[in-house]
């Protein structure tokens, strides 16, 4: 028993590639408690990330990009009271958080986040500013130690994260300042570098191994496979079109174009017709594939944090998993 509540055991982990960190199955995307897009209160964050514990949920994504820092203050202050050793928690590398020049009116966010911008983002992948960047997380978590580090959307920056921040990091994995290092991008063909390349124990891909994106399939997935590298899965609903499929929907934060949606929409069809929603499917289908140890769901609130867990418990006939697979691009068999 913990403050009188019944305890509960965490959800299905998987092992991190060759590190000794284990994921849970569901991961607990720090972005959206940031107030991504539209603002989130103290409260909500807290509520989702309570909720995400009463769940089973023991693995959480943040980084100091996700709210200038936002993110990073309130998952710290929600995990600050418990086991330590009971969840893992990942941040990332390759932004230094910078206060906006004196006498700078500070207007919104232009990171999309709804906030005030009172800090700048500068990318740096030295070794140095890896080094710094993870410090300031440590600090505005709370924390001494992350479980695991990523380096952050490296994609015009490339050489240099190969060159200096993946040594950095190895430096910090073997010193035992982060139990695991990995990669963070919107892309799989740069991850497939670090991946063949690098000892890296992991690699978040987000947005490349959905029902409408399997490009992640053709060569990362397998490298990583082949080089015991796990990986974990975001952007699993391409930003909201394989949410909710309808006017107005996203596909990687832009407006999904009406090709998409239809897609996605003959998809919702293909569910419905085994009684699973297209959501309850867009976020297991990554774990279909042995490399992939965790999936990352973004949510803003307790709402959504139970929605996820109904999804996760459905049961997923392996018949819509081969209907899915041979669905035409219209998005129906």
């Amino acid at each position: 028993m913990t403050g009188g509540q019944p305890a509960v055991a965490s959800l299905p982990s998987r092992p991190l590639g060759r590190s000794r960190v284990r994921v849970t199955e569901l991961a607990f995307g720090g972005a959206a408690i940031a107030g991504l897009y539209t603002e989130v209160s103290d409260d909500d964050a807290r509520a989702a990330v309570d909720a995400a514990w009463a769940g089973g949920i023991r693995t959480f994504d943040t980084a100091p990009h996700y709210g200038l820092g936002l993110s990073e203050r309130r998952l710290g202050a929600a995990l600050r009271h418990r086991p330590r050793d009971e969840y893992v928690i990942s941040t990332k590398v390759g932004r230094l958080l910078e206060p906006a020049a004196a006498g700078r009116l500070v207007g919104p966010d232009p990171g999309g986040f709804a906030i005030p911008a009172s800090y700048v983002r500068r990318f740096d992948f030295s070794a140095d500013g890896v080094r710094r960047s993870l410090a300031a997380s440590l600090d505005r978590l709370g924390l001494d130690r992350v479980d695991i580090a990523f380096i952050h959307d490296p994609d015009d920056h490339g050489e240099q994260a190969f060159r200096e921040a993946y040594p950095a990091l190895e430096r910090l994995r073997a010193e035992g300042a982060v139990g695991a290092i990995g990669v963070g991008m919107n892309q799989a063909a740069m991850l497939t570098r670090f991946v063949t390349d690098t000892d890296v124990d992991t690699v978040l891909v987000a947005g490349r191994y959905t029902l409408l994106d399997k490009s992640a399939a053709s060569e990362l997935l397998p490298a990583a496979q082949r080089r015991g590298v796990s990986v974990i899965a975001g952007g699993v609903f391409n930003s909201g079109v394989l949410a909710a499929p309808g006017a107005g929907a996203t596909y990687d934060y832009h407006a999904a174009a009406p090709e998409l949606i239809e897609r996605a929409s003959g998809l919702a069809e293909l569910c419905a017709r085994y009684g699973v929603p297209l959501r309850a499917a867009a976020a297991r289908f990554p774990l279909t594939h042995p490399a992939v140890a965790s999936v990352l769901i973004g949510v803003r609130s307790a709402g959504e944090v139970a929605d996820a867990l109904r999804c996760r418990a459905l049961d997923i006939p392996a018949a819509l998993w081969d209907s899915l697979a041979t669905a035409d691009e219209r998005g129906r068999p």
